[in-house]
């Protein structure tokens, strides 16, 4: 896990080093371990290192013998077997991101085909003067660029884009109102107009800072024919799969832990690590205790004793949303308005404090079909109804004519992309993965564990265990009203007191409730820049002294995205808590 950034030139001039010491300064937090780069003619590669495989040896740029170089963020799981299927080649290091590098000199751009893991890698390959930026098929690991007169640059986080001065920032509208009414943006486009993703899954090769070549490696199957075999063989199936996969995500060479919710994702993350882990599980749980919110600890705390597992329970209150939002606000440059972001950020800085590494359950929704509107979605026409129809700010008379223009046509385009060959079901699942999963849960999750120093894995995810999920029949995904069929069925059998037949408890994080504590915030939100351009007239104020819970995500996403407007894109992100931020001290 690291950060990484380069600059391809149109010519052989070699890049200016103050760009280069700008982007990777602006990633130094990815990578405390150590940093590295590569120059020659006109490309110039930097990374960051956290050290994670090979503590020693496997600094980067890692160079083969003939003066190809290769730069990556993330982990090469099978990078064993990989090292094994290279008989006779000659290693420098026993890093998981030196496989990579001889792969594409043997097999060209077909290489990322062999790679089980997450990653956004760059590789300068010298013979062509040709650089190749790949980035894992579900998109674990972020990866932007941007083009310009000086040719292409690329990084890991789009603020160092923006901190070395290649990119002026400047908003995107159609991104913003992707961002106020679904709380994340699809595509490639990001918020910042200039900067785009490289998309999950995709493979570009760059030369003379010109693009000249994509490809696409596809994170789901064709979705026919379904897998075949009585539920019992599945669930063995099943078994098999996911013991794999938790496996080659627990390779490390410094201490690992997860998080566990008391959901049936982190619980079966749980009951695989317990059987694997004979000497025990450090697992780390929060909990709301000055809310309504339902308190997940206890029941966390519950599945420990029954694993043998040890869990630190993590208390997330209001003080701390009011105390932390600005600096989550300023990590998350590419924005997602998950209130979620608020307990991931408090369990990071405890779970640093033990460990360097933390597994994860995301994925599982979207694979195993764990989401309510799936369940809307196979019901006929017109009592079904496709996902994101309507959103935050629909009917709330807030926002300014035209502000939202948009932003339904760009989820709908992701939903009508993943249709071909698969069935209501899987199209909307495909879509979630490409989008939801990708630009919210995944972006939410690498900000707040890498500003912390901790890299994040996601077993869930992993490429054979997710080909599994989604071809599973329909009805081994939703039956008797219930989402994720054959994954409770099997956490029934696997960890019992996990109780996955229970009524649906659902996860909230009561920011809310906390908001609404203080109406006043509204009249302070209006003043700021970039709520004054999108909202009405006293629109803001007015929804602040509504008590009604409805609105109380509203609520939430205009306070981030004022804290996030104001660091981003007019460079306020001052120190602080949240009045601070916004400039005035709390009442």
């Amino acid at each position: 896990m690291c950060g990484i950034a380069g600059l391809i030139g149109p010519d052989d001039t070699p890049p200016d080093p103050a760009i280069l010491d700008r982007l990777a300064e602006a990633l130094a937090h990815r990578g405390p371990d150590g940093r590295g780069r590569h120059v020659a003619g006109g490309v110039g590669l930097i990374q960051n290192r956290l050290s994670i495989i090979d503590l020693e040896g496997g600094r980067q740029p890692i160079l083969d013998d003939e003066g190809n170089a290769i730069v990556a963020n993330g982990e090469i799981y099978n990078y064993r077997e990989l090292r094994a299927g290279l008989p006779g080649q000659r290693f420098a290091t026993a890093s998981d991101s030196e496989p990579p590098l001889h792969l594409f000199r043997r097999d060209g751009l077909d290489f990322v085909d062999r790679l089980r893991g997450m990653y956004a890698l760059a590789i300068h390959h010298r013979a062509s003067n040709r650089v190749v930026l790949a980035r894992d098929p579900f998109g674990i690991k972020p990866l932007y660029y941007a083009e310009g007169p000086w040719g292409l640059a690329f990084a890991s986080e789009p603020a160092a884009l923006l901190r070395a001065g290649l990119v002026a920032p400047r908003l995107a509208p159609r991104a913003r109102a992707e961002l106020l009414q679904m709380q994340f943006t699809c595509g490639a486009d990001t918020i910042f107009a200039g900067i785009r993703r490289v998309a999950p899954g995709e493979t570009l090769v760059v030369e003379r800072g010109r693009i000249v070549e994509r490809r696409h490696r596809a994170a789901l199957p064709p979705g026919r024919p379904f897998l075949a075999g009585n539920e019992s063989a599945l669930i063995d199936r099943l078994d098999a799969l996911l013991a794999e996969a938790v496996e080659l995500h627990q390779r490390s060479d410094v201490p690992y832990g997860m998080f566990l919710s008391g959901g049936i994702d982190s619980s079966a993350v749980l009951a695989l690590m317990a059987r694997l882990n004979p000497n025990g599980v450090l697992a780390f749980s929060a909990g709301f205790p000055d809310s309504g919110a339902r308190d997940e600890r206890a029941q966390a705390r519950a599945l420990a004793e029954a694993t043998g597992a040890r869990c630190v329970e993590v208390a997330v209150t209001e003080a701390d949303l009011w105390a932390l939002l600005p600096a989550i606000a300023r990590a998350m440059d590419d924005p997602a308005a998950d209130y979620a972001c608020l307990p991931t950020w408090k369990l990071a800085a405890e779970a640093r404090k033990s460990v360097k590494v933390i597994l994860s359950g995301e994925g599982g929704d979207e694979l195993f079909a764990g989401y309510g509107r799936y369940r809307s979605a196979l019901r006929p026409w017109p009592f079904g109804r496709p996902p994101r129809r309507s959103g935050t700010f629909d009917r709330l008379g807030v926002l300014r004519p035209g502000v939202t223009e948009g932003w339904r046509a760009r989820f709908a385009a992701s939903l009508a992309a993943a249709a071909p060959g698969r069935d209501r079901l899987q199209a909307v699942q495909a879509a979630d993965c490409a989008d939801w999963l990708a630009h919210d849960l995944l972006t939410k999750a690498d900000r707040c564990l890498m500003a912390h120093g901790i890299e994040g894995r996601v077993p869930l995810l992993d490429g054979e265990l997710a080909s599994f999920a989604f071809r599973l029949p329909d009805r081994l995904k939703l039956h008797r009203g219930k989402g994720k069929w054959l994954l409770r069925r099997w956490l029934d059998l696997a960890l019992p007191p996990a109780q996955p037949f229970a009524p649906k408890r659902g996860f909230t994080v009561p920011v809310g409730e906390w908001i609404g504590r203080r109406p006043e915030l509204g009249a302070l939100l209006a003043r700021q820049p970039g709520i004054e351009e999108i909202c009405r007239p006293g629109a803001v104020e007015a929804l602040f002294r509504d008590p009604r819970p409805e609105n109380g995500f509203a609520r939430w996403s205009l306070l981030f995205y004022a804290l996030w407007h104001r660091a981003h894109i007019l460079g306020r992100g001052g120190e602080g808590d949240v009045f601070d931020s916004l400039g005035e001290s709390p009442a």
